[in-house]
């Protein structure tokens, strides 16, 4: 029988949607043994999207972002959220036929994003009920939490939130605003006092890496409660995005390894996921593994690359997922033979130049749009940076590790051609 540690407690994994299923099936993901291993993630999720990918003649994502509202209640310094158009929102109707075409394709779990998810918390839960096969997972800044949404949470038993913070009060009420570390904390303790399901979600920078990434901050965000952690390297998207905050290349070799040995110690998974290339299939976005709804509509290959040529208040969602771009996008990858650069928007922003010119993909970042050009020449030396450090440096755990991740590359490409993108 299938076990997850849970706040130093060993627990039995209820069958999917539940969150405890989802965070092994990330914990299976992200630190595979085996091409076998791999395949059987998900009662083999993977063999199943094989079959699938040849039925629908496209490729389907096993997570989808989804931004159901660019609104937010907070204005978090380097955020895009808001940045969008005015008051761009995603229809309830439209929500409603996106969630269930993902489930007909065989999409597994629906991760919102925003702006801030919860301004359209009770559309939400009323959807997460309405479509309770699938997974939804919440990407929060906490503030709106309340008793009688935890209440809602334990009752349906598909919902888990990823809760935003920064570091300490100092830290974290820096980038959010006066009085956001006391409300988060106060969430963290409602959850945990009930037993509720909810990881963290850190946004690393310059001012705040060593930090996060330290022993005592992730000892108190475990003594907290939290149950997993994602982990994001500041993005510089948009034309006046501030390039101060971006690590260089032995910064983020620093919190590349100090989030490894954690997680490898304290058997919780912290998914670091511009540094994880090396660990799944390259990039994950595009489709292949999940990608990004806006909510203008567009269809982005990710959460942090803000280009596209389709958009699904204009057609289904199996359309928009065989868009000349995201096939483009999909073939090209790995886009570089270096798996510790896996980010085309910003490891080898040379890509998608190319991919955009390719494909006629536009800007979708629509209050400050940025041209593929524009990005790769902001971008360039920091992704050189790092490409060499990465190149010079042995990065592999183990020849063995090496090896399985090309044997995974072999399996993509095959999913990628049974697709009909090669």
């Amino acid at each position: 029988m299938k076990t997850l540690l849970v706040n130093g407690v060993r627990e039995m994994i209820p069958p999917y949607p539940h969150p405890k299923e989802y965070v092994y099936r990330c914990t299976e993901f992200f630190n595979y043994h085996g091409l076998l291993p791999f395949l059987r993630i998900g009662n083999f999720q993977l063999l199943k999207e094989m079959v699938r990918d040849l039925r629908h003649r496209c490729m389907v994502p096993r997570d989808i972002l989804l931004d159901p509202t660019n609104a937010c209640n907070m204005h978090c310094l380097g955020c895009w959220a808001g940045e969008y158009e005015n008051a761009a929102k995603l229809s309830y109707e439209r929500w409603d036929e996106l969630l269930r075409e993902a489930k007909e394709l065989g999409t597994m779990d629906i991760l919102y994003t925003g702006g801030e998810p919860l301004m359209r918390k009770r559309e939400l839960l009323a959807l997460a009920e309405k479509h309770n096969r699938l997974f939804f997972g919440v990407f929060t800044n906490a503030t709106l939490v309340d008793e009688a949404f935890v209440d809602e949470m334990e009752r349906l038993g598909n919902i888990m939130l990823f809760i935003s913070i920064e570091g300490y009060q100092e830290e974290t009420d820096f980038r959010r605003g006066k009085g956001a570390y006391e409300r988060i904390i106060k969430t963290m303790h409602r959850l945990k006092d009930r037993g509720v399901a909810y990881g963290f979600s850190l946004c690393y920078h310059k001012q705040n890496h060593q930090l996060l990434t330290s022993d005592e901050y992730l000892d108190f965000l475990r003594e907290q409660g939290a149950w997993m952690g994602w982990a994001f390297g500041y993005r510089p998207i948009g034309r006046d995005a501030d390039l101060s905050l971006c690590l260089n290349a032995e910064e983020r070799l620093l919190v590349y390894e100090r989030f490894q040995d954690y997680s490898h110690r304290h058997s919780i998974p912290i998914i670091d996921l511009f540094n994880s290339g090396h660990k799944a299939l390259g990039c994950v976005g595009g489709g292949d593994g999940y990608l990004h709804i806006n909510a203008a509509g567009d269809v982005e290959p990710c959460a942090f690359c803000h280009y596209s040529d389709a958009n699904i208040n204009e057609m289904p969602l199996k359309q928009a997922l065989q868009s000349p771009f995201l096939r483009s996008f999909r073939r090209e990858k790995p886009f570089t033979s270096n798996p510790f650069a896996p980010c085309p928007a910003y490891d080898t922003p040379e890509a998608m130049v190319q991919l955009c010119e390719a494909t006629g993909a536009r800007s979708s970042h629509s209050s400050c749009p940025e041209s593929a050009e524009e990005n790769e020449a902001k971008l360039s030396a920091i992704s050189a940076e790092w490409q060499e450090l990465t190149k010079a440096k042995n990065l592999w755990n183990s020849p063995q590790e090496e090896k399985r991740y090309q044997r995974l590359q072999k399996c993509i490409r095959f999913m990628h051609r049974l697709a009909g993108d090669e």
